[in-house]
């Protein structure tokens, strides 16, 4: 078992969209905010590049059987983005930078056994090493919308858009928070419940990672009030 190439994939091209879209901004763009309430693009990045190395240390769990959290805790997790959303704009780039590489080396450094080692998520869920790579795809793909520099989920590949919102409605079915819809986009579907709701792929997708309010969507009745995805 790996991690799966289309996976890997994805991650790749949604680093290389991040990055392009950070390298667009001026160093006093950077003090403005992100579409995060309560973020600024420098919590973003500080948070992007904590994030790389938290993935780093499940990759070391993996490989070494030694247990390595993510995060101390979740108090320290959110003191180091503060800290590090303090730093001189370069450092701060190149600080999201560095942290990517780390984590890019250590998928290529992951020996074919590991990839099958069970490692936890901050959340205290149990999963493969192999769904590493997903997580940090996620990551990226969303946070580069929420940059708030001019990519949209209308930039996002539309396989990448339907994998975002199967990993909401099975982080919703984990919590028992499905919302009582039967959502869909295209030929593709998702719930099973009495409201039907539609809309394009984009649309969708920022709708239920909380991203939208729904605008473009068309239903049978009001929109249900989404529970959190993350």
């Amino acid at each position: 078992m790996t991690a799966p190439v289309e996976t890997l994939g994805w991650w790749e091209d949604g680093e290389r969209l991040l990055g392009t879209a950070l390298g667009r901004l001026t160093d006093e763009e950077l003090d403005a905010p992100s579409l995060l309430t309560g973020w600024s693009r420098r919590h973003l990045l500080a948070h992007l590049a904590a994030n790389a190395d938290a993935l780093v240390n499940l990759l070391t769990w993996a490989r070494t059987g030694v247990e390595t959290p993510m995060y101390p805790s979740m108090e320290a997790r959110d003191a180091q983005i503060y800290e590090a959303a303090q730093l001189p704009a370069p450092e701060l780039r190149a600080a999201v930078v560095a942290a990517t590489g780390r984590l890019a080396a250590a998928v290529r450094g992951l020996p074919e056994e590991a990839w099958t080692a069970q490692v936890r998520t901050a959340q205290g869920r149990q999963v493969p090493a192999a769904e590493v790579p997903w997580m940090r795809c996620r990551e990226v793909w969303v946070h580069a919308v929420d940059l708030d520099e001019g990519v949209a989920f209308t930039d996002l590949p539309d396989d990448v858009l339907a994998a975002l919102v199967d990993d909401v409605f099975r982080m919703w079915d984990r919590r028992d928070s499905v919302p009582d819809v039967a959502l869909f986009a295209g030929d593709r579907e998702w719930g099973t419940g009495t409201l039907a709701v539609a809309g394009p792929l984009p649309a969708v997708a920022a709708w239920v990672t909380g991203r939208g309010a729904g605008e473009e969507l068309q239903a049978d009745g009001p929109l249900p009030t989404l529970a959190p995805w993350l």
